[in-house]
């Protein structure tokens, strides 16, 4: 049974750091896109920051760039994001994906992801 599961959320003030951590489990990881998505309280869920399978492409949503980074450790089927200068904005339920196959240009819908995580909650107070 394939799970992902997140950890590392938590409440921080505004400007602070967190690192989120994923880790999946049932099978290797080492070749699938990996994904964060966050939801807003009373928000559809969005597209955060996404990596490629070898870690050599990443992408992420304009309002995080230069903020947050995301990495992965293949050797430990970990993903991680680098959370910076963290603002009240950035409070949600962060969520891990996983994608086994992805079409070009897709990496940011949801539908292009097989396998989610229960979701970490962030909290950045002002």
């Amino acid at each position: 049974q394939v799970q992902v599961v997140e950890s590392g959320g938590g409440l921080v003030q505004a400007g602070g750091s967190l690192r989120l951590s994923c880790a999946p489990s049932g099978r290797t990881f080492s070749t699938y896109t990996m994904g964060w998505f966050r939801q807003a309280p009373g928000k559809t869920r969005e597209f955060v920051a996404a990596i490629s399978w070898s870690g050599g492409r990443t992408y992420y949503t304009d309002s995080v760039k230069g903020r947050f980074t995301i990495s992965r450790d293949n050797a430990t089927n970990t993903m991680y994001l680098q959370m910076n200068s963290l603002k009240p904005e950035d409070t949600a339920v962060y969520y891990c994906a996983a994608a086994p196959f992805l079409a070009p240009g897709t990496y940011s819908s949801m539908g292009s992801y097989r396998y989610w995580g229960q979701g970490t909650q962030v909290t950045v107070s002002s």
